[in-house]
């Protein structure tokens, strides 16, 4: 049986973070489906199609690694595209408390897809996109926290 595995979020932008957990799920799985979720209730920094280019870019090397945007709940995207695995990345115990929630309601709902975490690697436990947004929004230099692949300049503030 094949192990096809999401790894959900918004990717708003994507960081080194998210690379760093997806490169290290590579060996646990045959396929990662990359699942840039669309939320019409939250306004997104960086335009979804932009969003899903970054990220077939940084990934273009890894024929294992497919990028999809969807709409609605993420089993029911488990279900279409036959995966069996939910990725979810831990930076700290506020994380697990939360993704612990969502995981064990997912099971519910889809009793055949198992949640695993990856923790993450120390040097990026306090990035998130929130911060990389915000440091773009006000100018500065957010190149450390994004891979070499993401083009940020046309968003940066003239």
């Amino acid at each position: 049986m094949t192990k096809i595995a999401l790894f959900p979020g918004s990717f708003d932008p994507i960081t080194k973070g998210h690379e760093s957990i997806i490169l290290r799920a590579l060996p646990l799985f045959d396929k990662i489906i990359v699942s840039i979720g669309v939320n019409e209730q939250k306004k997104s920094f960086f335009p979804l199609e932009e969003r899903k280019a970054w990220i077939e870019q940084v990934f273009s090397a890894y024929p294992k690694v497919e990028v999809v945007t969807y709409e609605g709940l993420t089993v029911d995207l488990c279900k279409e595209l036959g995966a069996g695995y939910i990725i979810r990345g831990l930076r700290t115990s506020a994380d697990f408390e939360f993704e612990r929630s969502i995981g064990q309601m997912n099971k519910k709902m889809l009793p055949g897809v198992e949640t695993v975490f990856l923790l993450t690697t120390p040097e990026y436990t306090a990035l998130n996109s929130y911060i990389v947004r915000d440091i773009i929004r006000h100018g500065g230099d957010a190149s450390p926290f994004i891979p070499e692949q993401v083009d940020i300049s046309g968003y940066l503030p003239k």
